[in-house]
C-alpha cells in the first residue's frame, strides 16, 4: 500500500548566537518533530535560520529557500511547522504576505506553542493579531536596546565593535594601541600645521615608508583619504564618545529596507577613556574641514572637459583613468591637461604602477581618427544607412509569446479541471486513493509547465525590449557618425564628451608607449558597428592581423586630427 500521509516542513529560527550554541533551537526542533508523529504527518524537509533577525524575510536565506520549495511543489506539503508564531516571522506584513504565498499553493501555517492554525477562521484572524505584536514587541526591543546604547555611551564606555584605529579593546575597555598611536598623532600634527589636505596626509605617510598594521576592519597596509578623514572626524580620538553618528532609517517608499544615513548632528559625551590628541587640537581640524569643504569651482580653463575620462582603462590596475591639470609653465604660459590613474599609493592606499601621465590632446586625436578611419569608408556608410530607420524584426519572436500565451491558458484550464475532479471525488470509492494520488501528481505537474511557461515568456519579453531600446538608442549613434567628420571638430569638449559616452564604452592603452606612437590597444563599442561585412563590438589594435587595423594605422599615424 502507498504511503499517504501528509507531508509537512518544520521551520525554526533563533536570533542570536547564544540561542545557537544553547537548548532553544533543538527544543524547538524537537518539540515540532514530535508535533507532527502525533498527526501521522512526514516531515518532508526541515529549514534553520540561526542567528538571524525576524525583522523581514531579506537576511534569512532558509526561509526564502522554503518559500521557493513551496511554489515549487516540490514535495507536495500540506503544512508548515514553527513552534511559535514570533519564529516564522516579527513584521506584521511580511508574515501575512508570505502566509497568503503559502496558501496559494495549498500550505497552511501552524504554531505549535501558540495552537494556530491558518486553514481555520480564528488562526488567520490570531496570525494577523499576533504577527501585528510581534512587530511592536520587535520594535520595543529595538528601543530599548538603543537606550541601553546611548545611556553606556553617557558613561563614556565602548559601544561594541571594532575598536577605533589607535586603540584597542581589554575587557570591552578602550587602551591606547602602542603600535598604532603614532599614525593618529601624525595626521593630526600634519593636517593642522601644513598645507596638506586629506588627500596630501595621505599621500605623506604612503610616501614615507608608513604602513598601516592590518585587522579585520583595515586590509589595505597603505593609507587611503577616507582613513584620514574617518580619523580626523572622530572624536574618540579627543577623549570622547558619539552616540548616533549613522542612524539605521527606513528608505522612503519602501517597507523594509533599511540604509545608513551620516548624521550632521549627534550627541558627545566624556569618554571613560583616555584622549590620543588635545581637544584644542581637534577643534583646529575641524575648523580646517570646514573651509576645505566648500566645492572647488573650476579655474583652468572653465570651457575645457576631460573627453576620455572615465573610458580609457589602466593597462595595470584596470580602473578608469582620470584627468589632470598641470598649471601653466613659465615659459608658455600654457595650462596642460593630462590622462592619469589615481588608484596609486597615495591618497588611495592601494599600489598601481602605472606612473604615466598621457597628454590629452594627443590621445583625443588618435580615438577621433580611428572613427573618422572607421565612418569615412564606403561599405561602412552603405551598412549605417541599411541600420537607420530599419524595422527591428521581432514578429518571430511576437508569434512564440502568443504561442506560450496560449499554452499558458490551456494549462490553467487542465489545472482548474483537476481541481474540480478531486474536489468531485467520492470519499466512498473504493479507489478513492489512488485516484486522488494519480490527481495529485498530475495536478502538481501543472506547476512545473507553467512555471516553465511563464519563465519563457519573460525571456522573450526582455529579449524584445533589449533589442527594441537598442535599436532606438543606437538610431541616434549612427546617424551621428554619418556625418562624424563634420560635425565632430564643430562640437565643444562637453559635446565630444558625450559623443564618447555614447558610442565607447572602454578603450584599453598599452602600459607604454609603442613606437608608432598609438597608445591605442582595443576599442570596446556600445553598439554593433558595421565592419567587413560583419558587425563587431571590439575593434582590437595590437594584432595587425586584419588588414582594417593596418588602414586604420596608417590613417592615424598620416592624417592626424589637428
Amino acid at each position: 500500500m502507498k504511503n499517504n500521509k501528509k507531508k509537512c516542513y518544520i521551520y525554526t529560527r533563533v536570533s542570536t548566537m547564544m540561542q545557537v550554541d544553547g537548548f532553544s533551537l533543538d527544543a524547538q526542533k524537537d518539540k515540532l518533530r514530535k508535533y507532527a508523529d502525533y498527526q501521522d504527518w512526514e516531515v518532508a524537509a526541515e529549514y534553520s535560520d540561526e542567528g538571524c533577525s525576524g525583522k523581514n524575510i531579506q537576511g534569512r536565506p532558509e526561509f526564502s529557500r522554503m518559500m521557493s520549495d513551496i511554489e515549487d511543489c516540490k514535495d507536495g506539503v500540506s503544512y508548515v511547522l514553527v513552534f511559535k508564531l514570533s519564529r516564522f516571522g516579527r513584521n506584521a506584513a511580511d508574515v501575512l504576505n508570505s502566509l497568503q504565498i503559502m496558501q496559494d499553493f495549498g500550505v497552511n501555517l501552524i504554531c505549535v506553542e501558540d495552537g494556530i492554525d491558518s486553514s481555520k477562521d480564528a488562526g488567520k484572524l490570531m496570525i494577523s493579531v499576533l504577527s501585528a505584536v510581534a512587530e511592536i514587541e520587535r520594535e520595543n526591543i529595538r528601543t530599548q536596546t538603543m537606550a541601553g546604547r546611548e545611556q553606556k555611551a553617557r558613561e563614556g564606555k565602548w559601544n561594541g565593535g571594532f575598536a577605533p584605529y589607535g586603540y584597542k579593546l581589554e575587557n570591552g575597555e578602550l587602551l591606547i594601541a602602542d603600535d598604532e598611536v603614532e599614525i593618529i598623532n601624525i595626521i593630526f600634527d600634519r593636517y593642522i600645521h601644513t598645507k596638506d589636505g586629506i588627500n596630501g596626509v595621505a599621500s605623506y605617510l604612503n610616501s614615507h615608508g608608513y604602513t598601516k598594521k592590518l585587522r579585520q576592519n583595515n586590509t589595505i597596509p597603505g593609507f587611503s583619504s577616507s582613513f584620514v578623514k574617518a580619523v580626523i572626524d572622530n572624536p574618540i580620538y579627543m577623549g570622547k564618545i558619539a552616540y548616533g553618528r549613522r542612524k539605521t532609517e527606513k528608505k522612503i517608499g519602501t517597507r523594509n529596507e533599511m540604509h545608513v544615513v551620516e548624521q550632521s548632528v549627534f550627541p558627545v559625551y566624556e569618554g571613560a577613556h583616555e584622549a590620543i590628541i588635545s581637544e584644542v587640537d581637534w577643534n583646529l581640524a575641524q575648523e580646517k574641514r570646514k573651509l576645505n569643504a566648500y566645492k572647488r569651482q573650476k579655474v583652468h580653463d572653465i570651457d575645457h572637459a576631460h573627453i576620455l575620462s572615465g573610458i580609457l582603462k589602466c593597462p595595470c590596475c584596470g580602473k578608469s583613468l582620470y584627468g589632470n591639470i598641470a598649471k601653466a609653465h613659465s615659459k608658455d604660459n600654457k595650462t596642460r591637461f593630462y590622462y592619469y590613474c589615481k588608484n596609486t599609493l597615495g591618497a588611495t592606499g592601494h599600489r598601481c604602477t602605472f606612473r604615466h601621465n598621457i597628454e590629452q590632446t594627443e590621445i583625443n586625436q588618435m580615438v577621433a581618427s580611428i572613427i573618422s578611419a572607421m565612418v569615412t569608408r564606403p561599405d561602412f556608410k552603405e551598412a549605417i544607412t541599411e541600420k537607420i530607420g530599419s524595422a527591428v524584426d521581432t514578429k518571430d519572436m511576437e508569434k512564440q509569446k502568443e504561442a506560450l500565451q496560449d499554452k499558458l491558458r490551456q494549462t490553467l484550464g487542465t489545472k482548474s479541471k483537476l481541481e474540480h475532479q478531486m474536489d468531485s471525488l467520492d470519499v466512498l470509492d473504493p479507489h478513492y486513493d489512488r485516484k486522488m494520488l494519480d490527481l495529485q501528481r498530475r495536478y502538481d505537474q501543472q506547476y512545473d509547465i507553467l512555471a516553465d511557461i511563464e519563465n519563457q515568456i519573460e525571456d522573450l519579453k526582455e529579449q524584445i525590449r533589449h533589442i527594441q531600446h537598442e535599436n532606438i538608442t543606437g538610431n541616434n549613434i549612427y546617424q551621428l557618425l554619418l556625418t562624424f567628420d563634420e560635425l565632430y571638430d564643430e562640437f565643444n569638449e562637453a559635446e565630444k564628451k558625450d559623443f564618447m559616452r555614447s558610442f565607447v564604452e572602454r578603450i584599453d592603452i598599452y602600459p607604454e608607449k609603442p613606437e608608432n606612437g598609438c597608445w591605442i590597444k582595443n576599442i570596446v563599442f556600445n553598439f554593433p558597428i558595421p565592419m567587413n561585412g560583419e558587425d563587431i563590438t571590439e575593434l582590437p589594435l595590437e594584432s595587425q592581423k586584419t588588414a582594417e587595423t593596418v588602414v586604420l594605422l596608417s590613417k592615424l599615424s598620416s592624417t592626424a586630427r589637428l
